[in-house]
């Protein structure tokens, strides 16, 4: 153990990562009665779409957690999904209200309010350097030479995870060379916020815009644009704006106001494993994949609640550190499952969005 570790403020669990998954699995342990450290590389809270549909196991986790009300008041329910084909609107396809549209951001921001309520806040600038542990416990030291010390360490910290190569855990799978879509948060003036728009073309182009509840925000997702030597451009306003005028073909609208921009390629990998003695990787820190049907937030959140549980019940009973084998029992076959379902589902998008009057309703069935 590093000597700068200070064992008097060393607490229960300490949790890399404040985004969806990290912030459920503290809110829920808080709720068990175990001391919580949450840190966070970024310097503060994002705000960028990214996620951004809760299913129903997410809002029954979110119910014990005393937030689902402030989620479901923040997003919106029953959204159309209105599509189009070579420019011209083919159809609109209701959707039930099982699930509720509402941005990352603000899911996160919900949860930290909520673990404020406890005393609980995110401590940022805090990059994990190493981690380690012994018999007693494990800890992380930061980039600023600080060591922070728990009886457990939980890496929620993204498909780029540093706790898990940090452990050396495997991350086995395969990442495809070329882009797929390029995203972004943008506003679009004059355009119908009661849809999810969808624009395919006939030569399997695509551009989509999805509005984001209480915001004049729209997440766009968009074939990649390329230039003259076929090498892809960078996303952009401007960019953005030519993929819009491509596919949608409505002259009245122009896009504004692009608060995130990024590019997204297929990436399907998961853990070897989600244990490592006292340390324990959850959401994208664990498995990555398609997003058709939009399982990667949901599925970290399952995963949160289930090593809430576990580490829960270890905390209470020393004697009972034999139900940390559960976790991983549980969840690694779930991520393999979730891994192989939603690159079926991708597979059936691609298909569905070739033919006029279907868009990505394909992957959520």
């Amino acid at each position: 153990m590093a000597d700068t570790a200070d064992a008097a403020d060393a607490v229960d669990v300490l949790i890399v990562g404040s985004g969806p998954t990290g912030l459920t699995l503290a809110c829920d342990l808080v709720r068990r009665g175990a001391r919580v450290r949450v840190i966070d590389r970024r310097s503060t809270p994002h705000r960028e779409s990214r996620g951004k549909s809760l299913h129903l196991g997410s809002l029954e986790i979110f119910e014990t957690l005393g937030v689902a009300d402030r989620m479901t008041s923040t997003g919106g329910t029953g959204l159309v999904f209105r599509k189009y084909f070579d420019g011209e609107h083919i159809n609109d396809t209701p959707r039930d209200g099982s699930s509720v549209f509402i941005g990352q951001w603000q899911i996160e921001e919900i949860l930290r309010d909520r673990l404020a309520e406890s005393g609980v806040l995110v401590e940022y600038d805090a990059e994990v350097e190493a981690v380690g542990q012994d018999a007693a416990g494990a800890w992380a030291t930061l980039t600023d030479g600080r060591t922070l010390r728990a009886a457990y360490l939980a890496g929620c910290d993204g498909g780029g995870s540093t706790v898990r190569k940090m452990l050396g855990i495997r991350f086995d799978g395969r990442t495809d060379d070329e882009q797929a879509m390029v995203i972004g948060d943008v506003t679009a003036a004059g355009l119908s916020r009661d849809h999810w728009h969808q624009w395919f073309t006939s030569d399997g182009g695509a551009m989509m815009l999805c509005p984001i509840p209480g915001t004049e925000v729209f997440q766009l997702q968009a074939s990649p644009e390329t230039d003259h030597r076929g090498e892809r451009v960078a996303p952009s306003l401007e960019s953005f704006q030519r993929l819009f005028d491509r596919h949608a073909r409505m002259p009245g609208i122009r896009l504004a106001e692009v608060t995130w921009a990024s590019a997204w390629r297929v990436n399907v990998r998961m853990a070897d494993r989600m244990r490592q003695g006292r340390c324990f990787l959850a959401g994208d820190a664990a498995h990555v994949h398609p997003i058709a049907g939009g399982l990667g937030m949901n599925t970290g959140i399952q995963d949160a609640a289930t090593l809430a549980r576990v580490l829960g019940a270890a905390l209470a009973d020393p004697g009972a550190e034999h139900i940390l084998e559960t976790y991983e029992a549980e969840r690694l076959p779930a991520a393999a499952h979730l891994l192989a379902d939603t690159s079926a589902r991708q597979a059936r998008v691609l298909a569905a969005v070739r033919e006029p009057g279907r868009g990505i309703e394909a992957g959520l069935d």
